[in-house]
């Protein structure tokens, strides 16, 4: 178990006067493109690595694009409930995730260097079941049978798809149990930070979900990764401002990243993931294995 989507019987019956921080957030999906592709940009302002940063934050404006220009029709969800509803892995997909490839590809081209444009070439000319293919690796987790430039093209359109997705299933949630929570209870893919909130969720942990981008719900001082509490310690290369931090767990000798709105309120959690990549550096050196996964950081292919 861990945290469930209520079905419309379950929601009456848990109605009470008190307040309950949810147990999942739902992105909006416009707000959430046009924060990400913001911040990305105000990052890439004498960071390192510009330029992989600007090319993250058009990537995320053509999925803003395709978005308003070919939004997902409305699919029969509203008896999806339960534990992981949309599990990326198991859910029957539906080939529109293929014309948002298309439509990302062509948007990116005419801004694509030599390196891009090659790559955006050859998912033109792969055919359908390849593909496919290639999705259902990704999803699967399989991270290492495609090449990590292609993934990141294929993940933004999976992603687009299971976001709206997400908008279409009963919003109301409850948390069963602490077991399993290393996973997102929506779709079941791993998540990329998680964020310390400010505002009506003041002091609440929740992860961000790397496919749905719905944000779940997880207690501070527990492992995102194994649920221990013993073995955990903080890491960061700024102490001053400390932003951003990389929490690990010396009992599975993992790490994901956790960030803090009160800083800055601004801070998103792609796009912040993806500038502190010198701290996930720090870590791998120190013998810590990522728990998350950026969409725009895939591991490399094994040939």
């Amino acid at each position: 178990m861990s945290i469930k989507i209520l079905s419309e019987s379950e929601i009456k019956q848990q109605k009470n006067h008190s307040y309950e921080a949810p147990a999942i957030l739902f992105a909006n999906p416009k707000n959430l493109y046009q924060r990400r592709a913001k911040r990305l940009r105000e990052l890439a302002e004498g960071h390192p690595l510009a330029d992989y940063l600007l090319f993250a934050a058009s990537v995320v404006e053509t999925q803003l694009n395709t978005l308003e220009k070919n939004p997902l029709p409305k699919q029969e969800l509203e008896n999806l409930t339960g534990v992981e509803p949309l599990n990326a892995e198991n859910l029957k997909r539906n080939p529109i995730w293929r014309e948002y490839l298309n439509e990302i590809l062509y948007e990116m081209k005419p801004k694509a260097n030599e390196q891009v444009a090659a790559t955006i070439e050859a998912l033109e000319k792969a055919s359908t079941t390849e593909l496919e293919e290639m999705a259902t690796h990704l999803l699967s987790q399989s991270f290492n049978l495609v090449s990590s430039d292609k993934a990141v093209f294929i993940w933004a359109a999976l992603s687009l798809y299971w976001l709206q997705l997400a908008q279409q299933i009963p919003h109301h949630s409850r948390l069963e149990n602490a077991e399993n929570l290393q996973h997102c209870p929506v779709c079941a893919s791993l998540p990329v930070s998680s964020m310390v909130h400010i505002g009506t969720s003041q002091g609440l942990r929740y992860l961000h979900c790397s496919l749905c981008e719905s944000e779940w719900n997880l207690v501070r001082a527990q492992c995102t990764n194994c649920n221990g509490h013993d073995k955990l310690e903080m890491w960061s290369l700024n102490e001053e401002l400390a932003l951003i931090r990389a929490e690990t767990c010396g009992s599975c000798e993992s790490y994901l990243k956790i960030m803090f709105q009160e800083k800055n309120p601004n801070v998103e959690a792609v796009a912040d993931d993806l500038a502190s990549i010198f701290l996930d550096v720090e870590m791998e050196e120190k013998g810590f294995a990522r728990s998350g996964l950026n969409p725009f950081l895939f591991p490399p292919q094994e040939i």
